[in-house]
């Protein structure tokens, strides 16, 4: 076990739009330490979402992270045994990590050609309420309330 708490390190917002939320989807977006390609990335699929949907760009991202994010999710938990899967509310920092991870990691397995279209694909996509990382919420969602009846099991 830790001793203390590790301190949360302060992110400084991007450059472009000043917000620290895309400092943090970037850092995990980043391949081997190449940050200023990863902002490439992010802020060129920002631009094809805006010329696709003709509204801010900046403001769907933010639109379909929210549609990612799952408010409950499932951890196992061995009683007696027999392992059970219990909901668990999501931590809000958590919740936001999962967005990102998901749409990040779906994205690169759409079929586009470059990231960018990719990202672009799965923003457009989240911020209507579909593709690949709602469908993934979705699941989270449906799996945590098949297994309600454990929630009493919870830590």
């Amino acid at each position: 076990m830790r001793k203390a708490k590790p301190k949360s390190r302060i992110l400084l917002p991007d450059p472009k739009y000043k917000e620290t939320l895309v400092t943090r989807f970037v850092n995990y977006m980043m391949v081997d330490g190449k940050k200023s390609v990863a902002y490439g990335i992010f802020y060129d699929a920002v631009e094809i979402v805006e010329q696709r949907t003709k509204e801010n760009g900046l403001e769907t991202w933010k639109k379909a992270l929210n549609n990612i994010m799952p408010s409950v999710e499932v951890k196992s938990r061995r009683v007696g045994g027999a392992t059970f899967q219990v909901p668990t509310e999501v931590r809000p920092d958590r919740r936001v990590s999962l967005g990102i991870k998901w749409m990040i990691s779906l994205s690169r397995k759409r079929g586009e050609k470059t990231m960018k279209d990719r990202l672009a694909g799965e923003i457009i996509a989240a911020a209507k309420g579909e593709g690949a990382a709602v469908k993934k919420k979705d699941d989270m969602h449906r799996m945590a309330e098949a297994n309600k009846a454990f929630s009493h099991f919870r830590f």
